[in-house]
This record gives C-alpha cells, structure tokens and sequence, in this order.
C-alpha cells in the first residue's frame, strides 16, 4: 500500500528504538522538526519494541519491521526490504547502523530512492585477536568487529551522502570520501544546572549529603564498565560516604553485577536503567566518568557538559567533543587508581552553566534541527523538479 504523499516522509533506519546515542540523537531532532513539513519513518531489526517507540506514534511517525541482517547470507533480508521498497514510496533512506548500512541502502539504490543517507555514529577501535580469547570481552562483539571492517568499503558505494556524528567517526567510516557533521545537538535548556531539581532528587533517592559518580550508557564491551568499577572501588577507598549512580542496560549487567559483588562495592551503586529523564538525574551527580575503549562524538559527553559537570573520559574518545574546560581525557592504560586520583583531585568545583557556551560551538538542537530539515525538503524538491523535466 502506497503512503501518503501530502507530508514527506523520510525514512530513519536503525537496529532499535532503544536510548542508545544514535537514537537519541536522531529523537532530538524528530521533537524539533515542522512535521507538519517533514514527517519520519523508522525501519528496525528487532521484534521487540524500543522504549521510543511509542513518542514515535504519538508525533505521527510509523514504525516497520525487517528481519535481523545477516552479513553471510543477506538475500533473505534483501528480498524482505526490496518488497518494502516496492510498497512504499520514499525518497530518503536515512541510515544509522554503521557499517551495516550498506545492506538496506544497496536495495533503496537497486529500488531507485534518489537520497541515500550513511550515517556515521561511531569509529571502532582496531581489530586485536587475543581479545577473541580474553575473558572480560566478548568474543561475539569481536568477531562483528571483524565483519564490520570488512563492510566498511561498500558504505559509500550506495549512500549519495555521508554524514556523520564528528571528523573522527566520519574518516573511520569513510575513508578520504567528503561528508558531513551533523552534530549530537541537545535542547539545551533542559540541561542546565539547577541545584534545586538536584536536591529534589537526591531526597528521593535518599543520597543527600553523598558523593556521587555518574555515568550513563548501554552495559556492552566498548563501554568499559568493568574498568569503571575498579575506578570506583579505588574513590571509596577514600572517599567512603559515595555512591556509582549507572544509567542504562544491556547484554553485560549481570557480569557487571558480579564483577561489583566480587568488588565488595554492589551495595554502593544505584542502578537506575534506561530512563527519559536523564537531564534531570544529571543534576544530582557530582562527576561524570566515562572510560570507553571507543566512541564517536558521545552526545552523553555534550549532555553533561551542558549540566556543568566535571567530566573525566578516556583519551580514545575524540577531542571535537571537548565544549568546554570541564572535560580531562585520561588514558585507559592507566591504572584505575590514576583516575582516582585525577577525580578527587578535581574536588570541589563550581557548576557552571555552559549553555550558552555549547550553543556557540553548534550544539543547540533548534538550529541544527532546522538545517536538517532544510536538507530534507532541498533534496525532495530536487527530486521533485527533476521529474518535471523528464
């Protein structure tokens, strides 16, 4: 069944709806766009729904299923998509899953979309076989790894532009190929200190008067939460009245569990999951650590920036995100006791609002919202003229 043609619809594609980076950050846009000028679609490769898929409805926008992509054998998926396609009449395929896209956008190119989106959220730390037989990684995260790289040529052979989350993401994904930063932009306001909100939550969660260290991401290998932990464990040594407040989940929480029990620090860390209101939880936390073997340009990092906190993150994170003198990279190699160190060395400080500061470094989501839209409707009245002219 064809879709309506009165508002434009742009494809979004991605693996889940889940609080990952690239969903967020795409969620931040979709809220600040004239849908009554744009309207977004979202394909995805899971059955089980994602946490904003019911935003998703409620601002207008439909969500599809396709089976889980098969990098060995993809001709399921490519028929399963190609009978989409023939289904529906896009003309923007907007793609988010790294190196996977090459798999939906060579069937929106062999279906004729004329706008083919590869977006770059992430830049993989190199390949290191003897991770394969380590135990703290996984060994299946490794081998996608493997396969990812391998993929990572055809990207720009089907996308008919690039985008991405920051240079170092971009030259990853794309080589010498040009494209563009589209930045991680927040709605700033919400993010702005305010210590009455934080005194607000700490009463509810009975933490006043109590150091916390924050940090917000999905429980998987590039996260390094193990790492974390241990930094923790190091900081209660001493500083004995804190807490670890995590935010989020995934495949490895309950080794992370276990690795807090095997600490003796499970009792001291407040595990609150995927929540919608982590501007607010970031009020009531008083340092940020964020220890990943790799990342793009973290829109978790921009976020807490926004909150004033003091943030300690791992030198393999790239510098474009560093919006203001709040930030310290330290390397992972590292001991955990270093880091320790740096944290409580940096104690006390002043909350500072750094708003206005990120908002002139391209990160207020009002304007960059308004300069994707534009791109949408430039690129379909493009299309639009062309045929007028056949």
């Amino acid at each position: 069944m064809k879709m309506n043609n009165e508002i434009p619809r742009v494809l979004q594609v991605f693996t889940i709806l889940n609080r990952g980076g690239a969903e967020s950050m795409i969620m931040n846009y979709y809220r600040q766009i004239d849908r009554s000028k744009i309207q977004f679609d979202f394909l995805v490769h899971r059955e089980e729904r994602g946490v904003f898929e019911d935003e998703i409805e409620k601002l207008g926008g439909n969500i599809y299923r396709m089976p889980e992509i098969n990098p060995l054998n993809p001709f399921f998926y490519y028929k399963q998509l190609n009978d989409f396609f023939k289904a529906h009449n896009y003309k923007i395929v907007h793609s988010h899953i790294n190196t996977f896209s090459s798999f939906p956008l060579k069937v929106a190119k062999l279906n004729g979309i004329p706008c083919r989106i590869a977006h770059a959220h992430t830049a993989l730390e190199p390949v290191k076989l003897k991770n394969i037989f380590t135990p703290k990684f996984e060994k299946t995260e490794e081998v996608k790894k493997i396969i990812k790289l391998l993929l990572k040529k055809t990207v720009s052979t089907y996308a008919t532009h690039l985008f991405s989350c920051g240079i170092k993401a971009g030259k990853w994904l794309f080589n010498d190929n040009e494209f563009v930063v589209m930045n991680n932009a927040i709605d700033l306001h919400l993010y702005q200190y305010d210590e009455d909100i934080s005194n607000e939550l700490r009463k509810k969660l009975n933490l006043q008067d109590v150091f916390i260290l924050g940090h917000a991401g999905r429980f998987s290998e590039e996260k390094n939460h193990f790492f974390l932990l241990e930094i923790f464990h190091s900081i209660k040594k001493k500083k004995p009245n804190c807490k670890l407040m995590l935010l989020g989940d995934g495949i490895l929480k309950n080794k992370i569990g276990q690795k807090a029990k095997d600490l003796n620090i499970i009792d001291d860390i407040v595990f609150l999951g995927v929540r919608s209101d982590v501007y607010r939880l970031l009020q009531m936390m008083d340092v940020f650590v964020f220890p990943s073997f790799f990342e793009g340009l973290p829109v978790t990092l921009v976020e807490a920036q926004a909150a004033g906190l003091k943030v300690f993150a791992s030198n393999t994170i790239t510098r474009e995100v560093a919006l203001t003198d709040n930030i310290e990279f330290l390397s992972i190699k590292q001991s955990p006791d270093y880091w320790a160190e740096k944290v409580l060395a940096a104690m006390p400080y002043v909350r500072k609002n750094n708003c206005e500061i990120i908002r002139a470094k391209g990160y207020d989501i009002i304007e960059n919202a308004r300069r994707l839209q534009n791109f949408y409707l430039g690129q379909i009245n493009k299309e639009n003229n062309e045929r007028k002219n056949i």
